[in-house]
C-alpha cells in the first residue's frame, strides 16, 4: 500500500485566511441506525469549511452530513452536508496532524451567517 504525497501549501497560507480557526469536537450524523458517531476534532473551523483531526481520513470527493457541536457562546450547532477537499494521512514524525479538509456544501444562510458572526466576535475577544 503506498502512501499519497502530502498536499502542497503556499508558503503564506496562514496569511491568505480570513476567518479565525477554533478546536471543536465533530460527530458524523445517524446513517440509518440512528445514532451518533464520534468523528474527529475540528482543528480549524471557517465559515466554507473546516479540518477534522482523524487517523482515518476519508477519500477527497466523498460527502456525508456532520454536526459540529459549538460552545454554548454560539448559540447554534452546525448540522449539515459537507466534502472532503483532500486528506493527509499519519506519517510517524510527520509535523502535521492526520486528517482531512472538508467544505460545506449546503449550510443555510442563517447558519452561515450566526457562524461568521461568532468566529468574529470569538476573535474579537468579546466572548468568555
Amino acid at each position: 500500500m503506498t502512501q499519497e504525497e502530502p498536499p502542497v501549501y503556499p508558503a503564506n497560507m496562514t496569511e491568505q485566511r480570513r476567518s479565525l480557526r477554533v478546536p471543536l469536537i465533530v460527530e458524523k450524523l445517524p446513517c440509518g441506525d440512528g445514532r451518533k458517531t464520534f468523528f474527529g476534532y475540528a482543528r480549524n473551523l471557517s465559515p466554507g469549511g473546516l479540518f477534522i483531526a482523524t487517523v482515518s481520513p476519508r477519500e477527497p470527493g466523498e460527502q456525508f452530513d456532520l454536526q459540529v457541536t459549538l460552545p454554548a457562546s454560539a448559540r447554534f450547532t452546525l448540522r449539515c452536508r459537507c466534502e472532503v477537499v483532500w486528506k493527509r494521512h499519519f506519517a510517524r514524525g510527520g509535523k502535521s496532524e492526520p486528517g482531512m479538509g472538508l467544505r460545506f456544501l449546503d449550510l443555510p444562510r442563517e447558519t452561515a451567517e450566526a457562524l461568521e458572526l461568532w468566529l468574529r466576535r470569538l476573535g474579537s475577544g468579546s466572548l468568555p
